[in-house]
């Protein structure tokens, strides 16, 4: 960070300089010379501190790859070029495009997160626990160091880190006491188009913030729903669209009163004729070729219900796990764990919208 009136903080953090700079003019009130020179030493010491970091993150940038399988890879001459030259950027990609774990690296290449941290929001503590941990794997760095996450009453970011997944709600926050988001040089605000109550109050702010923080690089990613409003929102910011993964689909359309059910097992299980439903789909499955099963469902109540019911009925070689945002952290992350068993997932929306599960 550069200044023309304070040379002496010349290679400070950005989240350091305007601290430093108010001491340094505070330290102009003080009249006892003891006192301001114990006062000098400090703020010289928090400068060289500051700039010693900048330099070690600026030499210890990770290496960047970027899988090409994505659809998103393809595309990362044209998205760097539109971050380097626009202040806000909107990207249009569909689901399975790379999106979510591949633009921060593109900004890290772009010589961002040194200056001040790359904020990456999600809509969901787990999406910010799953994709701070699948970039620290592709970044080769432990958890918390070069990537770090940020939810509710679980702070794993450190000094070091380049780049901070959090919630909505976390950045929301924040905003109350840095109000020009002094410790972040880029944000990156994922699944925009989902519209929450806390993504349209940032993306009003951010508006008002941008002309007074021309420093500031903003990436807005969303589905393929309506970019253009987004746009027009951000002084008609570029759109770059991304396609995304297909993978061919076979849908059977079993009505519930056509479900058979051996009577042994009817009179065994007394459960309801969804699960008796979902009974019926998996011995179906389970004499095909293997493979896991994902159910969504209403919510947590029918989910453990459902899983209990699975407990019971006790199938081969088959693991039931439920997935919903009010589980804690060590259950959630079993899912992400390598299996040999066939699994049976039983989640809310939060696996379709907030995180890709990649099982070896």
């Amino acid at each position: 960070m550069q200044s023309n009136h304070s040379p002496i903080l010349n290679g400070v953090l950005r989240q350091d300089f305007f601290k430093l700079k108010s001491r340094l003019r505070s330290l102009t009130k003080v009249t006892d010379e003891n006192k301001k020179k114990n006062i000098q030493e400090s703020i010289t010491a928090a400068i060289a501190k500051s700039q010693q970091l900048r330099d070690k993150k600026e030499s210890n940038i990770p290496a960047i790859n970027y899988p090409e399988q994505l659809p998103v890879s393809q595309k990362k001459d044209d998205i760097k070029e539109a971050i380097l030259n626009n202040q806000v950027v909107i990207i249009a990609g569909e689901t399975g495009s790379g999106k979510t774990t591949q633009i921060p690296k593109m900004c890290l290449e772009l010589g961002r997160g040194i200056e001040g941290k790359i904020g990456h929001t999600q809509p969901r503590r787990l999406a910010a626990r799953s994709v701070a941990n699948r970039l620290s794997d592709e970044l080769e760095s432990e958890l918390g160091q070069a990537v770090g996450y940020k939810v509710r009453f679980n702070d794993q970011v450190s000094e070091h880190s380049y780049i901070k997944l959090m919630t909505d709600g976390v950045l929301l926050a924040e905003l109350q006491h840095d109000r020009y988001l002094n410790q972040y040089d880029t944000l990156i605000i994922d699944e925009a188009h989902e519209r929450s109550l806390n993504i349209d109050f940032i993306l009003g702010l951010l508006k008002e913030l941008l002309p007074k923080r021309p420093d500031l690089k903003v990436i807005i990613t969303s589905a393929t729903i309506d970019p253009e409003r987004f746009s027009k929102h951000f002084f008609d910011a570029p759109i770059i669209s991304v396609s995304g993964r297909t993978f061919p689909v076979e849908v059977r359309y079993r009505p519930s009163e056509d479900v058979s059910i051996a009577s042994e097992l009817a009179e065994k299980y007394q459960d309801s004729e969804q699960i008796n439903a979902i009974f019926s789909a998996v011995e179906e499955l389970d004499n095909e070729a293997p493979g896991d099963i994902l159910l969504f469902m209403n919510g947590e109540r029918e989910i453990r219900d459902t899983a209990d019911a699975l407990v019971k009925r006790n199938f081969r070689q088959t693991e039931v796990l439920p997935l919903f945002a009010r589980l804690s952290a060590a259950e959630q992350n079993r899912i992400f764990a390598p299996h040999s068993k066939r699994r049976i997932v039983l989640a809310t929306n939060v696996a379709e919208t907030s995180l890709t599960v990649s099982w070896y």
